[in-house]
């Protein structure tokens, strides 16, 4: 047995290639992420992984649309996407596989 807390994760992310984490795979990401209203992330892709977005709480943008509490968005290798909490929000993200160092902001 392991046992881990979220609070001592990085960003969130508690399984993945990374440390510290609560499961080490190089199979998949999967973090909780807890934010403020008004927080943003820019655009973005990722060329390996598929990332599927739970929104567990709050209001997000992502995409141009608008997404509530048990909304599901899944992002394919390629698809762009900004992030922004319209309320405060918690998401519970998932990326297939695992691919450290697979962000790649938009204009860079």
């Amino acid at each position: 047995m392991n046992t881990a807390n979220l609070g001592d994760m990085v960003k969130g992310w508690f399984v993945g290639g990374f440390e510290p984490t609560a499961f080490s795979t190089q199979a998949c990401e999967v973090g909780v992420k807890a934010y403020a209203a008004g927080d943003s992330e820019v655009a973005h892709y990722h060329k390996i992984a598929t990332e599927v977005t739970l929104v567990l709480s709050g209001s997000v943008s992502m995409c141009g649309k608008t997404w509530g509490a048990g909304d599901i968005i899944v992002l394919a290798p390629g698809d762009i996407t900004a992030f922004e909490a319209l309320t405060d929000a918690t998401t519970v993200v998932v990326k297939v596989p695992g691919a450290l160092n697979d962000k790649y902001i938009v204009g860079e």
